[in-house]
């Protein structure tokens, strides 16, 4: 059949490769090789490639690179090589087989216990994809008597390499995790780790073989250390607010390991705090969340808040906003809840150092500046516009026709409540359920910041910068780039709505906001 790739655009600066013509198979080994060579051109203006089941999300700098010239590099990238050139690896995992999921497993494929095991350990394993969580892999070649739903209502935590089947895949979580796989094994290989050279231990394209053994012996992946620079802290966290982190531009290069970008969700506002103590736009600061935290200065510095208004205190004064605050070693800064909108941003001159993958501060944790950037001197940023109630622009798709014309259109006209549950990795929306036209599942595919899903229950979840890289639930649409900052400052209880814009009204909302 043909492989030859379809292009949608998602999204201003999005687009998906599709093969519709091939097998599953086939489209997943054409995109597996297309994202090698995407991600070899970041200098043009590509940023990331996620291949999935089936498809390849690419992200780029529409600034950069143009629609028309991507679909040109991508034509020219999908010409010839194949993923057998001596990329991919094979790595041997040990497993001990005592999941608790294991002897219902077996008891529905109607095979003993032991012949369940010697048939998943029997096969030699493809790495698909990676995603669900930072270098989770998804493993074809399971044998069909082993296909098994995912359980109805998910674990609250997975523990760290456990060995799991979920419908036609097998794989192994690499952290602590929520997750409905059905549970078979444990292994002691370390698949990710945030803090070396290469996160994940395993790659799209990459082929795995299990070994059954007695018992595990412990993880045994190095990397060799690398000198570091001297560190200097400059604030200590006294008492860390509800959920502070430290988030400056969104880390690209990695999502094809399953680690998202992150960056701020309101980066309006993160440019308009470092504007004000001559940082650059995206220099990482303290990103505050609905109650924020209380901080001591261990050395004198200058700081500066912009966003939310969460009632903060220098020194027990009120702290001014929208100008540079000199404090001086000793000085304190306290925030309380927030007033208006959902985050604040606590710029400090200099910069601060940003950690590889979110993590909240937690209280006597010592913040350390960063690589000083050049001095910019002060620049005026204007913040973003919030208030109780958003109106966010989207681009239908790429699941639209999961959903009737009726359905698309009450989505576009109601009213929607953002949910207390609502995080970093997503805004879970309340209001009447949605309705499916056709499955609520598709083949996982690479998901952005801004892709609205819609799971079995039919309420809508915009997906945020901590977000997975992969999903398996039909996108109704997807937020445009210019209206992205507004999700940062959704706090539980805004009331959002939608309204459905062409690509060309994206790009000029994009140069606007720009």
């Amino acid at each position: 059949m043909s492989r030859e790739p379809v292009l949608r655009d998602v999204r201003d600066g999005v687009a998906l490769v599709e093969y519709p013509e091939a097998s599953e198979e086939d489209a997943n080994r054409a995109a597996v090789v297309l994202s090698r060579k995407l991600r070899a051109m970041h200098h043009t203006g590509i940023l990331d490639a996620i291949p999935a089941a089936r498809t390849l999300c690419v992200l780029f700098d529409p600034s950069r690179l143009s629609r028309e010239r991507l679909s040109r590099q991508i034509a020219r990238a999908g010409r010839g090589g194949s993923e057998e050139d001596g990329t991919r690896r094979l790595f041997r995992i040990p497993v001990v087989y005592d999941g608790e999921d294991l002897a219902d497993l077996a008891r529905a494929a109607r095979l003993s216990v032991d012949e369940a095991i010697r048939r998943h350990a029997w096969p030699e394993y493809r790495v698909a994809f990676l995603g669900f969580t930072p270098g989770f892999p998804y493993l074809t070649g399971l044998p069909a008597e082993l296909h098994a739903p995912r359980l109805p209502r998910p674990r609250p935590r997975v523990p760290a390499g456990s060995v799991a089947i979920g419908g036609p895949y097998t794989g192994v979580y690499p952290s602590a995790t929520p997750g409905g796989w059905r549970l078979i094994g444990r292994t002691s290989a370390r698949l990710f780790d945030p803090d070396a050279g290469r996160p994940a231990l395993l790659s799209p394209g990459d082929l795995v073989r299990f070994e059954p053994v007695p018992a595990l012996s412990a993880p045994e992946r190095v990397e060799p250390e690398r000198p570091g620079r001297a560190e200097k802290p400059i604030l200590r966290v006294l008492s860390p607010g509800l959920f502070t982190t430290i988030q400056g531009a969104p880390r690209h290069g990695h999502a094809s390991f399953g680690v998202p970008a992150g960056g701020a969700m309101d980066p309006a506002s993160l440019a308009a705090a470092n504007g004000l103590v001559g940082n650059a736009a995206d220099a990482p600061a303290l990103e505050i969340t609905l109650a924020g935290p209380e901080l001591e200065a261990l050395e004198d510095c200058v700081v500066a808040l912009a966003g939310g208004d969460f009632s903060a205190e220098w020194n027990g004064k009120s702290a001014p906003v929208g100008e540079p605050l000199p404090v001086a070693a000793g000085g304190r800064i306290e925030f309380g809840r927030a007033r208006t909108g959902a985050r604040a941003y606590l710029a400090v001159r200099g910069g601060l150092e940003a950690p590889k993958l979110t993590r909240r501060i937690e209280a006597g944790d010592r913040i350390v500046l960063g690589p000083q950037p050049p001095a910019l001197g002060r620049t005026a940023a204007p913040p973003v516009r919030f208030g109780a109630e958003m109106r966010l622009r989207v681009i239908l798709g790429p699941q639209a026709d999961h959903f009737s014309a009726v359905t698309i259109a009450r989505f576009l006209a109601s009213a929607w409540r953002v949910s207390s549950t609502s995080d970093r990795r997503g805004l879970r929306l309340e209001g009447a359920p949605l309705e499916h036209a056709t499955s609520s599942e598709i083949p996982p595919e690479g998901t952005v910041p801004g892709s609205v899903q819609v799971p079995g229950n039919g309420l809508p979840i915009i997906l945020g910068p901590d977000g997975p890289v992969t999903g398996g639930y039909a996108k109704i649409a997807t937020v445009i780039g210019a209206d992205l900052a507004l999700l940062g400052q959704a706090a539980p209880g805004a009331v959002l709505g939608f309204a459905a814009v062409s690509l060309p009204d994206a790009l000029a909302a994009r140069r606007e906001y720009d």
